[in-house]
């Protein structure tokens, strides 16, 4: 069993990293039930059921539908019940049509995830916040926004940070969907060179 990598009243959070392109999976289970919520299904199904270890998974939540993140999403949801929820916007680019949304809150024994839709990476990308902690996907990494289409998506990933994530306190976790985590308050005081950077 790997070591939790972060935790919480009731909850632990554990993130493994599957793929090609490094992604960061994260398991959030509940201490009392063992119930488990997974972010994020992006590869190496086998890894994934290894990390869960037998408790029962009673969600997977996607960030957005890009490949990377959604390529072990059906093998899991087939082999443990578990239903997959996928922003609509992007559901058709996951290859997940029969996915169900993603609720505003989830709540699973102490997990309690609230859903922050912040388009721009995709148009359906969405952050899931919990206590201290905010799992960003593709939508913030430590130094910046994640890539953009145009212009346009550009302005709209910054103002959905600036407006949803940059009101968070300061020592609130981000742990992205590729690489190391970082804080609010260390990304914040960026946001006028990332602007003034341009897309």
């Amino acid at each position: 069993m790997r070591p939790v990598h972060y935790t919480t009243d009731g909850v632990d959070l554990y993130k493994v990293c599957v793929g090609p392109l490094e992604n960061n999976a994260y398991l959030l289970v509940d201490r009392e039930t063992e119930a488990a919520v997974l972010v994020d299904a992006a590869a190496e199904p086998e890894t994934l059921l290894d990390l869960l270890d037998g408790r029962p998974l009673r969600a997977i939540l996607t960030t957005h539908g890009h490949w990377d993140h959604v390529g072990a999403a059906a093998a899991m949801a087939e082999a443990t019940g578990a239903p997959v929820h996928v922003h609509p916007a992007d559901a058709e680019r996951a290859g997940l049509a029969e996915a169900l949304p993603i609720p505003a809150r989830l709540e699973v024994g102490a997990i309690r995830l609230d859903a922050i839709p912040i388009p721009g990476h995709t148009p359906g990308s969405t952050v899931f916040r919990l206590d201290g902690a905010v799992l960003t996907g593709d939508t913030l990494f430590p130094g910046g926004p994640g890539k953009t289409p145009d212009e346009d998506a550009f302005e709209e990933i910054l103002s959905g940070i600036e407006a949803h994530l940059f009101t968070l306190d300061d020592d609130t976790l981000v742990f992205p969907g590729h690489g190391l985590d970082t804080t609010i308050g260390a990304e914040r005081p960026n946001l006028a060179a990332w602007r003034a950077r341009g897309w």
